[in-house]
């Protein structure tokens, strides 16, 4: 008996979260890699700006403008790497081919894998956001608790982009290669270099259809506002779905098994 590809059954969805994460259990140097290269990274970029000269006319200490957006960038490009790279193994592997000749259905297994990685995605987002806040000084206008919020919806928008890329790739480096195609293109129009207003209008118009976008515009919220802000809400509600759309477009151009 073959399974339909839109429902979703909880017990299933529960038990494949649980078999991905002690999969990623068994693995300790990858769950390193996934929760500690932010913590790095964000380490290296805190040196890299305590020695650079101020510029008099920003209030805005550099670091806390460049790194509450990367707290924010650097989740999601890491868990779609990550993302992308497993699903494809197991596809290849025949695991997936297994699976799906049960009652389980594609969203099933995706949504499974979409909550063990967010799992996942939320241990990195508390360590990077914490050692950024407490360890590092950053300082932002709001809460940190916003910054942990929207840092997690972006490893999760990761997630939900690296499964759908997986279903184009058949090998784990066609899956590597989709990072310049998905993963760069936002991270050069999501107003971290150039603010978007500045931008030719055709690339603005561009960057009004990249999730990343609205990721880095909810964090520059935090960043400048005491409160939540209407904007911020509505960042964020896109965010969560385009991960949804990401996922259900997953399920529906999965292959059983890659050739």
């Amino acid at each position: 008996m073959t399974s339909s590809p839109a429902a979703i059954r909880p017990k299933l969805l529960l038990a494949t979260a649980v078999r991905v994460l002690r999969q990623l259990r068994a693995d300790p140097r990858t769950v390193a890699l996934i929760v500690m290269i932010p913590v790095i990274l964000m380490v290296l970029l805190y040196y890299m700006f305590s020695e650079a000269p101020r510029n008099p006319m920003v209030p805005v200490d550099p670091f806390d403008r460049v790194g509450t957006v990367m707290l924010g960038i650097l989740p999601f490009t890491t868990m779609f790497l990550i993302t992308s790279i497993a699903m494809l193994r197991e596809r290849r592997s025949g695991t997936l081919e297994r699976l799906l000749t049960t009652p389980m259905s594609r969203l099933d297994l995706l949504g499974g894998y979409g909550i063990a990685f967010s799992v996942v995605a939320a241990v990195q987002a508390v360590l990077a956001v914490g050692v950024s806040y407490w360890l590092l000084g950053l300082d932002v206008a709001g809460s940190i608790g916003w910054v942990f919020l929207i840092a997690m919806l972006d490893a999760m928008l990761g997630v939900g982009l690296g499964l759908l890329a997986s279903a184009f790739a058949q090998t784990e480096f066609q899956a590597v290669q989709f990072m310049p195609i998905v993963v760069i293109p936002q991270l050069f129009l999501c107003g971290l270099f150039v603010a978007r207003n500045d931008l030719p209008g055709w690339m603005e118009g561009l960057s009004l259809a990249m999730p990343l976008t609205y990721a880095v515009q909810g964090l520059q919220e935090v960043a400048t506002h005491t409160s939540a802000t209407g904007l911020m809400w509505r960042d964020m509600a896109i965010i969560l779905a385009c991960t949804i759309v990401a996922l259900t477009l997953a399920a529906a151009t999965l292959k059983r098994r890659t050739p």
